[in-house]
């Protein structure tokens, strides 16, 4: 495993918002990792690109170290200033042999990730391979150390709870809707038009919910967040005389202040009497206490569902030993595995030196053949065609046999 090497750039060691910088753009990346392969003579390549990491994996002889790195990116001409280069090259992570392999796989499995157990990178990774094997970076060797890459990631997230229950709060507080049972038709209000509200109408719109109305403090906001859900917008000022009835209010805004006050709901309502649904997302709270102590409601708030985030996550921490488990049987499986493709490769040549001997032995003792009648050199020529099929799966049979004594 002496030729795996790793060059990579994290979360852990340089702040997220600086890793763009070193993104490659997708138009250029097939013809920079070609010229650098060829530069700096590296067998295999691929690099992968998410939000929290950057990483170069190599199939490589050549020590690689932060001066490598240096000149590595460098090379690759990212445009940055000598300041950034330095900055980031100071915050790499360079592994090699089985720290790589070890580093691959828990990447594959999350473990290195900001999230522990959001499955995404996995297909990340692979992306990223397939992408520079398509454009010829990339060879036999990494070939098998992708499939262990997904066969050891595969496994830990089948086998441990590290994935099984969210733990972003908007997923959170749309599972709860979910076990609400609304109907795709139920009249949906939102409040506000962040990051937060566009999430989990991401969430709301994918199962085919329809019916939406959105308000926000900035209009044109609302109506960019309602274009998107084919509903109504409408500015925050006219929630009170809001009269089109709800099935459930979703709200999350920067408001210190109660949104939704007693007066408001009771406005709302329009006569209504039936259950409703308040999914609370704000910090603090857009709903009047009094509006939960004094309706039918079903209350969904965020201080309960970030309680239930920390539980989820710790849980997902406590699957990381079971995690870290698989990962090194992956890794002390793959090396006899390695050593014996290796031998698969080597032995390719074995046939053809094999019948280049018999070749120069038909020419060094041709007068003698000739002088043998045709019986014998029929004989002859079926003792050399059944040695020379024993002397092909011979070297073969031996090499793994030295490899099992020696593992």
């Amino acid at each position: 495993m002496k030729y795996l090497k790793v060059i990579a750039f994290t979360h852990k060691q340089i702040e997220l918002k600086e890793l763009g910088k070193l993104v490659i753009c997708q138009d250029n990346l097939a013809k920079k990792l070609q010229d650098a392969k060829v530069h700096f003579q590296i067998p295999e390549i691929f690099y992968l690109a998410t939000c929290n990491r950057v990483e170069f994996i190599m199939a490589t002889d050549l020590e690689v170290d932060k001066d490598f790195a240096r000149k590595f990116i460098g090379f690759m001409e990212i445009g940055l200033c000598s300041h950034f280069l330095e900055t980031f090259i100071q915050g790499a992570s360079i592994y090699e042999e089985k720290e790589a392999l070890t580093h691959l796989l828990r990447t594959s499995c999350s473990m290195e990730s900001l999230v522990v157990g959001e499955k995404e990178i996995l297909a990340q990774i692979r992306k990223a391979y397939e992408t520079c094997r398509a454009a010829n970076l990339t060879g036999d060797y990494l070939r098998m150390v992708m499939n262990r890459v997904v066969k050891a990631a595969k496994e830990v997230y089948t086998d441990t709870n590290i994935s099984r229950n969210p733990i972003s709060v908007v997923s959170l507080a749309y599972r709860k809707l979910r076990e609400l049972a609304l109907t795709p038709n139920s009249r949906i209000l939102i409040i506000g038009a962040g990051e937060t509200n566009k999430n989990i109408s991401k969430y709301l719109q994918k199962h085919k919910y329809s019916n939406f109305a959105v308000f926000n403090r900035t209009k044109s906001k609302a109506e960019e967040l309602a274009a998107e859900l084919k509903g109504k917008a409408f500015d925050l000022a006219e929630l009170a005389n809001y009269h089109e009835g709800f099935d459930v209010i979703i709200t999350c805004t920067s408001a210190t202040d109660p949104i939704i006050t007693k007066t408001i709901y009771q406005s709302l309502l329009n006569g209504e009497t039936g259950r409703k649904t308040i999914v609370d997302l704000a910090v603090p709270n857009d709903t009047a206490a009094e509006v939960v102590e004094q309706f039918p409601i079903n209350y969904i708030e965020v201080h309960t569902l970030n309680e239930l985030s920390k539980s989820n996550l710790q849980e997902r921490y406590q699957e990381l030993a079971h995690a870290e488990k698989i990962i090194a049987q992956n890794v002390n499986d793959f090396i006899p595995v390695l050593k014996q493709r290796r031998i698969e490769i080597a032995m390719r040549e074995v046939p053809e030196k094999i019948k280049e001997i018999r070749k120069r032995a038909d020419s060094v003792f041709a007068d003698e053949i000739q002088s043998m009648d045709g019986q014998s050199r029929e004989v002859l020529e079926k003792i050399i065609n059944y040695m020379e099929k024993k002397y092909i799966s011979v070297p073969m049979i031996m090499a793994k046999e030295i490899m099992l004594n020696d593992n």
